[in-house]
């Protein structure tokens, strides 16, 4: 897989997350190691939701990862935080803010 077949179908993931319902402004930067190495940004900002292929720099957390552990999570196959104790997802930043992750992709479910 390449970074940009993962950018694609990582964005066309938290595109279908309803942010309507989420006052603060949240902005995630995301480091892929490995195969399909690279960086984007997912920001939520007024009830809207940006994934962006860029680095962010006034991000409130950094997520370092797999593209693999990165498609379970945005999947929800695997939870963030249990992905975090098994070391497989590296989180720098505001920790609260990070937590919110899990908002994102349980919105995408509802639906």
């Amino acid at each position: 897989m390449t970074y940009a077949e993962l950018f694609a179908e990582i964005k066309g993931k938290f595109m279908e997350a309803d942010v309507s319902d989420i006052p603060e402004h949240l902005a995630y930067q995301f480091n892929i190691t490995g195969e399909a190495e690279g960086i984007f940004y997912v920001e939520v900002k007024e009830g809207v939701l940006y994934v962006e292929p860029y680095e962010y720099y006034d991000r409130d957390a950094i997520f370092t990862c797999s593209a693999e552990t990165l498609l379970k999570i945005a999947s929800g196959k695997t939870d963030p935080v249990l992905a975090v104790t098994l070391q497989k997802l590296k989180v720098d930043g505001d920790i609260g803010k990070a937590l919110r992750l899990k908002d994102l992709i349980e919105s995408k479910r509802k639906k």
